[in-house]
């Protein structure tokens, strides 16, 4: 009788093309791949001439803990995030290209749950996108390195450089709810400097949502192209929190953000204005409209107004005409290199 790990074998215990051939046989088909994995690359379409790339790469420690993410929540993870990038372009993603780096001592389910995830975060987030192909290898440390590609639609994109003095400042998303369920694990899930398994009887509705978009970010893909449509001047991805993503499309454009306070307090998860100005990966999209566009058509579905283009490159961000400090994760400040899980 088989046992059970015989049924879930260790990474280390198999084949390159035994753990490719489990993981491609739960990928899907991208709409604009001609050819996808299996080959030496992957064919994919352009229909308007132009495309969209961005990668990021997810590392074990300061991008994740695999004793409080399942693979199903890393592969999301991992598709959510680039696939916001290249909306905040004004694109629609096309396709995923997947790099794993894995320890030989990884269960192969933790593996197929990954390409679940990212799957399944494709068909929410950008129907149509998929995996088309990518890399598998052996590491002491686990990391997950994602390139998307993305088409434009005849557009041009829409770069984190072209806020100009009067346009009003708008987001489609959240603030602050991923960075309260950070807060979560770190709080409520660890024993001493050793993270534990998370245990969701002990959580209410409010904390589960914020460990939800935590550990599986919702970014409004869906948005972007009609905000681009919508004329808008500048568009990115707050991925890193709102006064340090916003000071770069400030630095980028020349010019400096002013945010209503009144208006983050009524956005900010929680109420709390400090983690909505700071706190990371909640995906949201940040968009520069022009002031007349607004006045005749309004905003985009989706996008509140939080603030307005000002005058003033040397002054950054501010909330309320007040200077505010660029907060947020850096990996190069934040992160100690300590593991430990």
């Amino acid at each position: 009788m088989a046992s059970a790990d015989d049924e879930d074998p260790l990474i280390g215990d198999l084949s390159e093309g035994a753990v490719l051939r489990a993981i491609l046989a739960r990928t899907a088909p991208a709409a604009h791949a001609l050819l996808g994995p299996g080959d030496d690359a992957a064919v994919i379409t352009t229909p308007s001439g132009a495309v969209v790339a961005t990668a990021d790469t997810l590392v074990h420690g300061p991008d994740f803990r695999t004793t409080w993410t399942t693979g199903y929540d890393l592969g999301w993870k991992a598709a959510a995030v680039n696939l916001a990038d290249v909306a905040a372009m004004g694109a629609t993603p096309t396709a995923l290209l997947v790099s794993l780096a894995v320890p030989r001592g990884t269960r192969l389910s933790y593996v197929t749950q990954m390409a679940d995830g990212l799957r399944e975060a494709c068909a929410a987030l950008a129907p149509g996108c998929a995996v088309v192909g990518g890399d598998l290898t052996v590491s002491e440390l686990m990391m997950v390195a994602v390139t998307a590609l993305g088409d434009l639609g005849g557009r041009t994109a829409v770069t984190r450089a072209g806020a100009r003095p009067g346009d009003v400042i708008a987001l489609a998303g959240e603030l602050g709810v991923a960075a309260a369920g950070l807060d979560l694990l770190f709080q409520r899930f660890r024993d001493g400097e050793t993270p534990v398994a998370i245990d969701s009887t002990k959580l209410d509705a409010v904390e589960q949502h914020a460990l939800d978009r935590q550990l599986r970010p919702h970014p409004p893909i869906g948005l972007a192209p009609a905000a681009a449509d919508a004329g808008a001047s500048a568009m990115m991805d707050v991925s890193d929190g709102l006064t340090l993503d916003a000071g770069r499309m400030a630095e980028a454009s020349g010019a400096a953000i002013d945010f209503s306070g009144a208006a983050l307090d009524a956005l900010a998860f929680g109420g709390d204005r400090q983690r909505a100005l700071a706190g990371g990966e909640d995906h949201g999209l940040l968009a520069a409209f022009p002031s007349d566009a607004v006045r005749e058509h309004g905003l985009p579905a989706g996008f509140q107004a939080i603030g307005v283009v000002i005058e003033g490159r040397e002054h950054g961000v501010l909330v309320d005409g007040t200077p505010v400090v660029h907060s947020g994760w850096d990996p190069y400040r934040d992160w100690d290199g300590v593991v430990s899980d």
